[in-house]
């Protein structure tokens, strides 16, 4: 068994303006882009050196059916094909079969509550994310909105092997850590009745907050929810780029900039972009 399996390892932006968000990107947390096109228009990101995923047209017959710009989050395994079965077997659905493609055998599917992401195989690009912590411009954490969290942490961990991780000192019991191959990689909680389905969120590392905020604004796009402080000094938010796909920052700040929202509540609601979730703990906020 291959050390990415299990491991999310690539990232692909679907977009109705390549262009647009080559350069919104590359303003707010640094992307570089080079052309890889071949039988369609494609373009590769890098966080420095490191490939950290792609960029893509929405296709037509996508857009006819309702899809929206999104980001897909692709888990690396040895077998797509044993994978694909055996997500089937476990009540997920294979929405584009094991097809051979330009970063190697890909699959979209969705898990056994309709969250889609991706599956692939023998993986052409990429660099594993840095090790133990991820370097700006790489995706350092992934957060299922779930219709049920224990359901879809039993779900994971039969499909990919991926475990319960251990809990630093917080108090938000519903908040569901895992790790896949000892490195805890994301977390899992049952979003509310509202939010109308399931998805990933993934969240991209920046160097400062602040900053990063400041020009998601100036590029278009909107920050619905944060800055918000974490347990631990690091900050998140939770955005909307000019096309319309959802995203997150997180990092440290050297604060210029930032607005603190009201409450720094460590069980938080909140409405984001029509979704009503509750997600990772923050910290009180100080008093003066």
């Amino acid at each position: 068994m291959s050390d990415r399996h299990g491991r999310f390892a690539w990232y692909e932006l679907l977009t109705t303006d390549m262009a647009a968000a080559q350069a919104f990107y590359g303003q707010v947390v640094g992307w570089r882009a080079k052309d890889a096109s071949a039988a369609f228009p494609y373009t590769v990101l890098y966080a420095g050196p490191a490939e950290v995923g792609g960029l893509m047209e929405l296709p037509p017959e996508a857009r006819r059916m309702g899809a929206t710009p999104r980001f897909v989050g692709y888990v690396a395994v040895d077998d797509i094909d044993a994978t694909a079965d055996r997500l089937r077997r476990l009540g997920g659905s294979v929405l584009v079969p094991p097809t051979d493609s330009n970063i190697g055998r890909v699959a979209i599917v969705a898990d056994a509550q309709a969250a889609t992401f991706g599956l692939v195989g023998g993986l052409k690009r990429g660099e594993a994310a840095a090790w133990p912590e991820p370097e700006p411009g790489q995706v350092g954490w992934h957060e299922l909105f779930a219709a049920d969290g224990q359901q879809a942490v039993a779900f994971y961990r039969e499909l990919f092997g991926w475990q319960p991780a251990a809990r630093e000192n917080d108090r938000l019991d519903s908040y569901l850590l895992v790790s896949a191959g000892g490195r805890t990689i994301g977390g899992m909680f049952t979003k509310l009745p509202r939010a109308p389905a399931p998805f990933w969120l993934y969240y991209i590392e920046v160097a400062d907050i602040a900053v990063a905020v400041a020009r998601v604004k100036e590029g278009g796009g909107r920050v619905v929810q944060g800055p918000m402080e974490l347990l631990g000094g690091s900050w998140i938010a939770r955005c909307i780029d000019p096309q319309g796909a959802m995203f997150s920052l997180q990092g440290k700040t050297s604060q210029t900039g930032i607005e603190p929202a009201s409450t720094r509540e460590l069980d938080w609601t909140a409405e984001w972009g029509g979704f009503a979730s509750r997600g990772k703990v923050v910290a009180r906020p100080k008093r003066p």
